[in-house]
């Protein structure tokens, strides 16, 4: 089912022109291609941002894998970088699948991969460059279903005039439903309206944003956002998998031939996470816990090795050493791949007392860096954000880890937090520098420390939610102060860009009025806002300006608990009482923090 006359064409026409043209060229090892004539449907999956960023995604290969196994063609695209996008607007074609190279308009769904909200620009780039109506209400029936899902869609409102559907929940139940049965009304004689509110009305997770109206109040505050159809449902809950042992894991990924952010094997070894920690959005989407066994996990690397021959697996979660089996899983990870030269790597650790076994498990800990998240350094402010970590165990951990060999510590932490002080920016600085320390007593070289620091964004459906973001003129003191106390040569600071932050603060919370300030700020010219050297905040700022948008009322304004807010109509496992709850214990400790000062 190649189009070689659409590939002929690029690559005799674009691919010289362009940076890094192998990212556009398909044709990678274990891509599959499969015949459109004989599948139940054919799918492309489009990740936001460019492939070596989107290739690095484990999410995306578990989806591939998984419609490819359910009888359909899965294919992929990525949003191009702008010298590819200029070179293809120019000949006048299309965006296309790296499979087939089959336009964008001629599958039958097209599933967006929303990870974070920086990339929304893109999701519109690869709608019009693929030759799709931009919004949703000009499509026909002959133009694929446009389907989202992932952590950004737990506020859709922001991107509803151009998605036709948003899947809530877990991707590996809903994705096979919703393909299905859309295949499965093709031919029905139903308008794509009836055909969107049959699939939205026979579940519980599917959000069709065009059967649902915002109600405003006079102030411009959400008064409610209603369904204006009988047959769809007034509030959407997330779908969920319970048998995570039971979802295949993609053993034989597709292998890129151009550089990628991770080159790795990634195996999710559970999903879920028990704690419960304030600012986190995932430990609240991602709930119930679900984990997979020792023994599959393995099983499923070892595979994955031999079909790729990557050397290194990094064993994802939210909290990879809260997995239960967790010293087995290591420890029988570790016999089998050591001595076949592979590096196990643990990207998501939290602190507890197993920290310090754990270089003793990872037998070739000389080669890799421990990265950790205190996100605070102070005990009361860990109080109240309820991240319950001790510093001894975070000291013990890297103290074992220089002993035996390794070099370099990464610590994440958030600046911007509710009710932060001058103390808690002082704490951040002290810990990297103890820790430096620590490796200069334990092996006589300073240890070389990383403190990356992000910039806290209150995020939809989290206790934080009500909370204002911090304003601009904050963070830029935050990091000036931070920069100032560093005294140890082997620290490093890494601070998040502040512009890119205060951009995000919009997004993550804005609604349909921001749709339509993304839309121009999309066609004046705004792209890949996740890269540095594509980033232009000032034709943001400008574009909200000119369509009167107030980006400090979405940004920093706090919300009282009983205020609608642009997401309350997608619910959560526990619910907003359980926000709310929350929110209100956060209030009382961020009070008794005030008082012991």
């Amino acid at each position: 089912m190649l189009n070689q006359e659409l590939k002929d064409a690029v690559v005799a026409r674009v691919l010289s022109r362009v940076r890094a043209p192998g990212q556009y060229a398909g044709g990678e090892l274990n891509v599959v291609v499969q015949d459109h004539s004989k599948v139940a449907g054919t799918l492309c999956l489009a990740f936001p941002d460019a492939y070596s960023v989107g290739m690095s995604h484990h999410g995306l290969h578990m989806l591939l894998n998984l419609m490819n196994l359910h009888g359909w063609a899965a294919e992929r695209v990525f949003a191009p970088l702008p010298d590819f996008e200029a070179a293809m607007r120019a000949e006048g074609l299309p965006l296309y699948s790296l499979e087939t190279f089959t336009p964008l308009s001629e599958f039958d769904v097209l599933g967006f991969s929303l990870q974070y909200e920086i990339s929304y620009t893109n999701v519109l780039t690869i709608l019009d460059l693929g030759r799709i109506p931009l919004h949703a209400e000009d499509r026909s029936d002959d133009d694929p279903l446009v389907i989202a899902g992932g952590p950004s869609a737990q506020n859709p409102e922001l991107l509803a005039p151009f998605i036709d559907l948003f899947v809530m929940g877990d991707g590996e139940p809903s994705l096979p439903v919703v393909c299905d049965q859309w295949q499965a009304l093709k031919g029905s004689g139903l308008s794509r309206a009836e055909k969107l509110a049959r699939i939205a009305g026979s579940v519980n997770w599917a959000y069709v944003p065009r059967f649902y109206q915002p109600v405003y109040n006079d102030d411009g505050a959400i008064a409610s956002i209603l369904p204006t159809r009988d047959d769809v449902p007034a509030a959407i809950k997330p779908c969920v998998i319970q048998d995570l042992e039971g979802s295949p894991l993609p053993t034989r990924p597709v292998v890129p031939y151009s550089e990628t952010a991770h080159d790795r094997i990634a195996i999710e070894i559970m999903r879920g996470c028990p704690w419960q920690c304030r600012f986190c959005q995932s430990t609240v989407i991602k709930r119930p816990i679900r984990y997979r066994k020792v023994e599959t996990i393995v099983a499923a690397a070892l595979e994955t090795y031999r079909n790729t021959g990557y050397d290194e697996i990094s064993l994802l979660s939210l909290s990879s050493s809260d997995y239960p089996e967790f010293e087995r899983l290591v420890t029988r990870m570790s016999e089998v791949f050591t001595p076949l030269g592979v590096k196990i790597s643990l990207p998501s650790l939290r602190i507890t007392e197993t920290l310090k076994k754990i270089p003793a498990l990872l037998q070739e800990g000389g080669r890799s860096g421990l990265t950790l998240a205190p996100e605070v350094a102070r005990d009361d402010m860990r109080t109240q954000i309820r991240k319950p970590i001790n510093n001894q165990d975070l000291y013990d951990g890297a103290a074992e880890a220089f002993r035996r060999g390794w070099r370099r510590v990464k610590l994440y932490f958030m600046c911007g937090l509710p009710g932060e002080r001058p103390v808690d920016l002082d704490g951040i600085v002290e810990m990297a520098e103890t820790i430096a320390r620590i490796g200069k007593d334990v092996t006589g070289r300073w240890g070389e420390v990383t403190a990356a620091v992000s910039n806290f964004i209150p995020k939809p459906h989290t206790p934080y939610q009500w909370n204002g973001m911090k304003p601009k003129e904050y963070f830029r003191w935050a990091h000036k102060y931070l920069k100032s106390r560093v005294r140890v040569r082997s620290v490093t600071l890494k601070l998040h860009d502040v512009e890119r932050s205060m951009l995000e603060g919009v997004l993550t919370r804005g609604d349909r009025r921001v749709a339509l300030a993304l839309e121009e700020a999309w066609r004046r010219g705004a792209r890949l806002d996740a890269w540095t050297e594509h980033f232009r905040p000032g034709l943001w700022w400008k574009t909200f300006n000119d369509l009167g948008i107030d980006v400090k009322s979405y940004r920093e304004r706090e919300r009282p608990i009983e205020e609608v807010l642009g997401w309350d109509h997608i619910q959560i496992k526990y619910g907003r009482d359980y926000l709310a709850k929350e929110q209100t214990r956060s209030v009382v400790q961020l009070g008794a923090m005030a008082d012991a000062l």
